[in-house]
């Protein structure tokens, strides 16, 4: 269902720190109009941390509402497994297409506690689910072994794996059955995966550029590779530099060059330093990104 391009959206917010909905629909249709095939709203890179359930939940009726095209993958994970059922149903009566559900964080669940943690929530939603790992966020990975287990439950569609261990990603594409999707969760090593298999990404770059990514996923999936080398090549200076500082530290400044709301995120997380811009800029002027 979710092959192809998503965006991990940025949640924009004004000057007073709100949400700022114009420039959120904006977003959406800036998105569409550049070829993204998922839109997945409040994951790590919307802020979903740092808002009410309310608010959470009114990011995901605002980017189902404004979507035409692409479907709505809504972030709707949690540490906590009840909160995450919540979630994951509020976002599908509000009709977004499936949910994208963190591994459980801080708390370090057992392997076990993480498979009863999605079976609960493939229990009490009846739609596609993709198991979110990263390791360097929730303090504790998927093993392939859970994975695979995960996989037969009728609800968990795939996994969007940012361990960044391209040998636990490749068992996992080699062992998964029909079906179930393998999506990147790191934009550098997009193209490794899907030359391995894999189905596609979710991208915090494509926040920016939602028309060369997609052109990279849709080169490298129908296995033009020169093309996709090329397009991986001239975006991976801005692949690393959305890193500089903690995600969505560097992506928001960006999307603030572009008038997509306010270059200051919520704290704990800060604006962009001074140093982080210095590495940012010229790339961004190479690239014809900078106004002038």
């Amino acid at each position: 269902m979710f092959a192809g391009t998503a965006t991990a959206l940025i949640t924009p917010f004004d000057r007073e720190g709100e949400i700022d909905e114009e420039a959120l629909r904006r977003l959406v249709s800036f998105q569409e109009e550049n070829g993204i095939d998922t839109l997945v709203p409040c994951g790590s890179t919307g802020e979903s941390a740092t808002m009410s359930h309310e608010e959470h939940l009114r990011v995901i009726s605002i980017v189902v509402d404004q979507a035409k095209r692409a479907k709505v993958l809504a972030g709707a994970g949690s540490n906590s497994t009840r909160e995450a059922v919540m979630l994951s149903k509020s976002a599908i009566d509000m009709g977004a297409d499936g949910v994208l559900s963190i591994s459980p964080y801080y708390v370090k669940p057992t392997q076990e506690g993480i498979y009863r943690h999605y079976k609960e929530i493939n229990d009490k939603i009846d739609a596609p689910i993709i198991v979110y790992n990263i390791p360097g966020r929730t303090g504790s990975n998927v093993s392939v072994e859970t994975m695979m287990k995960l996989a037969q439950l009728p609800n968990i569609a795939g996994v969007k794996e940012a361990s960044g261990n391209l040998n636990q990603i490749q068992r996992i594409i080699t062992q998964r059955p029909k079906g179930f999707e393998v999506l990147s969760g790191d934009d550098g090593l997009t193209l490794p995966l899907i030359s391995l298999g894999g189905d596609g990404v979710v991208s915090v770059t494509s926040n920016c550029c939602p028309g060369l990514m997609s052109e990279m996923v849709s080169s490298a999936r129908s296995d033009d590779l020169t093309l996709a080398r090329q397009l991986h090549s001239k975006l991976l200076p801005l692949f690393g530099s959305l890193f500089v500082e903690s995600n969505p530290i560097p992506i928001k400044y960006v999307m603030s060059k572009l008038g997509f709301g306010s270059c200051v995120p919520r704290l704990p997380l800060t604006p962009l330093s001074d140093h982080g811009r210095s590495v940012i800029d010229p790339i961004l002027k190479s690239l014809g990104m900078m106004p002038e």
